[in-house]
């Protein structure tokens, strides 16, 4: 599940990013990552969006997370957030091979 999430994250932060960036809520890494840290969130996966960077965010013991994307100009955006995170590592069969 972890894996689906992070890259339909990354599918979507790789379409709609130069649109929209204008839209979300952007500011100065080192700020982004100074708030996160003081929600005790820290970074569960990261991964590349063209020339951004998606990077997942969770506080395992709250279950808040969120989801980031770093551009290339340092600025960085939030693209979701939310409650309930379960950190998962488990493979979905292949379709048509018995698992």
């Amino acid at each position: 599940m972890r894996r689906l999430c992070l890259a339909s994250a990354l599918i979507f932060a790789a379409t709609s990013l130069p649109l929209a960036a204008q839209n979300m809520q952007c500011a100065p890494r080192e700020r982004v990552l100074q708030s996160l840290a003081g929600q005790a969130q820290s970074r569960q996966a990261i991964g590349l969006a063209g020339q951004a960077v998606m990077e997942m965010f969770a506080d395992p013991e709250s279950t808040n997370w969120t989801i980031t994307v770093t551009l290339p100009d340092g600025r960085m955006c939030l693209l979701a957030n939310g409650q309930a995170f379960e950190a998962l590592d488990e493979m979905f069969p292949v379709q048509g091979v018995p698992s």
